[in-house]
């Protein structure tokens, strides 16, 4: 049996700034952005440029939802964007006022630093070596 993740839900405040976002600043590609009007809503796709799973842009439709906005994996890194060049990203990212958590490091796996999407979210952005894949800041959390 072949399966793949092909979307994992993000939920966010706006479709059209979470759009910008992920296009504009991280560089993503809009897949698709169709509206729903039997439920009034937004099927918003966005992918990173090299292709891998796809993110669902969902806008949060209750205080519930929108409570998790920023925060979806309880203070832990939620997403790890693979890059096959992590020094060039990581400038593109600064220059375009990307705001990094934690620093740079050199680390078994790779290099790795992590950031915050407009809204919060912790993100990895990782170029993996031939070691594990297992960053370790997936462990820890950021207060």
């Amino acid at each position: 049996m072949a399966q793949t993740i092909a979307h994992m839900a993000l939920v966010v405040r706006d479709y059209d700034e979470a759009i910008a976002f992920y296009t504009g600043v991280l560089g993503f590609e809009l897949v698709e952005d169709t509206y729903q009007p039997e439920q009034d809503k937004r099927w918003v796709v966005v992918r990173p440029s090299g292709g891998g799973a796809s993110l669902l842009l969902a806008r949060a439709s209750s205080d519930r939802q929108a409570a998790f906005i920023g925060d979806q994996a309880g203070g832990r890194v939620f997403l790890f964007l693979q890059t096959d060049d992590f020094w060039r990203d990581y400038r593109s990212y600064l220059a375009r006022g990307v705001q990094f958590e934690r620093a740079p490091k050199e680390a078994p796996y790779g290099t790795v630093a992590v950031f915050r999407d407009l809204y919060g979210t912790l993100w990895d952005l990782v170029e993996f070596s031939d070691g594990p894949q297992r960053p370790e800041s997936a462990a820890a959390s950021v207060s």
